[in-house]
């Protein structure tokens, strides 16, 4: 246990009423998760606000209540603290109650709209293979060396990192990869850790429907490297043109990487075919089961991040050239009368114009790739007309399907993608509602040679409807398809 005073160190007090040297056990955040000698911290939502839980708290044995506006009725024995922001609150204290871990490995984190993910990945990957101990903390999944845990969230509530952090700590970790979300910034939830790097590696049209506006979501990802320390590193992408905003105001030490433009670190696309990239890294030609341009600049940001956080560049080249891509990023998947499908999480319209363009360079042109595209339901609308009118312009066929509609009907979304059409593309733009037959769909159209896309959902194995789960995989089905068809 530690003593509440501890606990609130660096907090933003503002008033207290009670005593602070009392013992606590636990933190929540939910008055559910509340137990006998913890800490409720009241944070408001976007959905609920936690002060209006606060007294279920306290019945569940609540013994510190931290909230930003005190309540009216105050039970004698309990301590309540007022602070000027709850969230940030729950992040310091969340830190203070496991010891800093984040102080105890070398933390990196990364950001941006697209490649996060395969950024964050493939750094776990390399530095494991160059001998480390390492945690991942990704959309995909959640790893401590060896061990897998499934991921609930691009970046998990501050109570949960910091339980993560200081397991990686326990098991010998010293270095752990994690993503930083936008949301994650604004709400605080990687508030007062220590970074010793962090990636930017593009913005693009997407989260507007949190954000608001383009503006605030560059601020958004700004907030992360405003907040890094002298000692740190931030490596932005020099072919983004937002990449020098993000560290405008930065205390840390600045890099740049590119494949495009002049940078610190420099990369040139020598061969891109479907078997992989050929690369010249700083003056070095490596090789890469990866394929596409985009993914030329996820390497490239590992290569330099790796060699920031000290790492000898021919080792880091070495191990480069052996890294595979993150499940369902640009996944191939082959069947044996010569179809090619490909699945990928594209859910934006940049990342969908990166794999089409990429699928187009390797294939020769667009009339090989159909593509089947949905988009996800209570997300950002603006990007659905957009997302239809690229997979029309760089696709032979497009099949409209479902995402994850959440509440929303399915048919409302395919209609909203619909606007993005041009008269000239109805006659080859198909709609489906449902995902699994879209799918069944543009692989019986498909001859030898053909490329049929799968975007949108990449490595997720279900399908939220009306806020329901159920399984689904697009490889699965994929797989089961062409098996089927013999193609």
């Amino acid at each position: 246990m530690k003593l509440l005073k501890d606990l609130l160190y660096r907090t933003r007090l503002e008033e207290v009423a009670g005593d602070t040297r009392t013992p606590i056990a636990s933190i929540a955040f939910d008055s559910r998760w509340a137990g006998p000698a913890g800490a409720f911290v009241a944070v408001r939502g976007t959905h609920s606000d936690g002060h209006a839980f606060i007294q279920a708290a306290v019945e569940r044995g609540a013994v510190a209540v931290i909230c930003e506006k005190l309540p009216g009725e105050m039970k004698e024995g309990v301590t309540y603290v007022r602070v000027a922001d709850s969230r940030h609150a729950l992040a310091i204290m969340a830190g203070n109650f496991h010891d800093h871990p984040d102080r105890k490995l070398r933390l990196a984190g990364v950001t941006g709209t697209n490649g996060k993910t395969s950024v964050a990945t493939m750094l776990h990957e390399l530095f494991t293979a160059l001998g480390y101990t390492c945690g991942l903390i990704s959309t995909v999944e959640i790893r401590m060396g060896n061990e897998v845990l499934p991921a609930t969230h691009t970046t998990p509530d501050p109570l949960r990192i910091n339980e993560l952090l200081a397991e990686m700590v326990e098991r010998g970790a010293t270095h752990c990869f994690m993503e930083v979300s936008s949301h994650a910034v604004v709400q605080e939830r990687v508030a007062g850790l220590q970074f010793a790097l962090g990636i930017f590696t593009n913005i693009t049209h997407d989260h507007l429907d949190y954000h608001g506006t383009f503006d605030n979501y560059i601020r958004a990802k700004k907030g992360f490297f405003d907040a890094l320390p002298a000692e740190a590193h931030a490596l932005v992408n020099a072919d983004d043109p937002h990449g020098a905003v993000m560290v405008q105001n930065t205390k840390a030490a600045k890099s740049t990487y590119a494949v495009r433009n002049l940078a610190d670190h420099r990369a040139r696309i020598i061969e891109n075919q479907l078997a992989g990239l050929q690369l010249n890294i700083d003056g070095h030609e490596v090789y890469s089961k990866l394929v596409g341009e985009f993914n030329a600049s996820n390497l490239l940001a590992v290569y330099a991040a790796a060699v920031l956080l000290g790492q000898p560049q021919v080792e880091v080249l070495t191990a480069l050239s052996s890294l595979e891509p993150p499940p369902g990023r640009f996944q191939v998947v082959r069947g044996r009368g010569g179809v090619i499908g490909i699945v990928d999480y594209a859910h934006t319209p940049d990342a969908l114009k990166n794999v089409l363009n990429t699928i187009g360079a390797v294939c020769g042109d667009r009339d090989r790739v159909i593509s089947v595209v949905g988009c996800g339901g209570d997300r950002d609308k603006t990007k659905r007309p957009l997302m239809a009118a690229i997979a029309a312009g760089l696709s032979r066929t497009v099949i409209l399907t479902s995402d994850n509609p959440r509440s929303e009907e399915p048919m409302a979304i395919i209609d909203d993608m619909r606007k993005g059409l041009l008269p000239a593309d109805q006659a080859r733009a198909f709609v489906n509602a449902d995902r699994r037959e879209a799918i069944r769909q543009a692989l019986g159209m498909a001859a030898p040679g053909d490329v049929v896309l799968v975007a949108g959902k990449g490595h997720e194995t279900y399908q939220e409807v009306h806020g329901v789960r159920h399984h689904f995989s697009d490889v699965e089905v994929m797989k089961e398809t062409l098996e089927l068809l013999g193609k």
